[in-house]
Formats: C-alpha cells, structure tokens, sequence
C-alpha cells in the first residue's frame, strides 16, 4: 500500500514537503482511498487537500497559507 507512513511518500515529497504537509498528504490519501476505493482517484483528492493547505512561495519552496 502507497504511503504507508511517510518514509513511503515519493522522494520529490519527501525532499521538497515540509513534514507537516506530508502528513496532510498521507491522511487524506488515506481518506480518499477508503472513501473511494480506488488508488488513482485517492491522489487527486490527496493533491487537493494539500494544496488547500500550502502555496509556493516566490523562491518555488511550499510554504502554509
């Protein structure tokens, strides 16, 4: 199962996402996956709820809102 903790995130993620956005990442994934059941729909969803959470700042880093 994809993302089951935070050492299981993409390396982009977990290089580039503050921790706490990773956990965002991950609950919601989870969330949409169970809600769903299916794994290609529970990334948008998961996509979603993180960007409601955190924008780019001007040097590109994801900074909260």
């Amino acid at each position: 199962m994809p993302h089951e903790n935070l050492t299981g995130l993409p390396e982009s993620m977990r290089r580039n996402l503050p921790h706490h956005a990773r956990e965002i990442h991950r609950a919601a994934y989870f969330s949409a996956e169970e809600q769903y059941g299916e794994e290609s729909r529970a990334h948008p969803v998961a996509w979603s709820d993180f960007e409601d959470e955190y924008e780019k700042n001007a040097n590109g880093d994801r900074m909260e809102k």
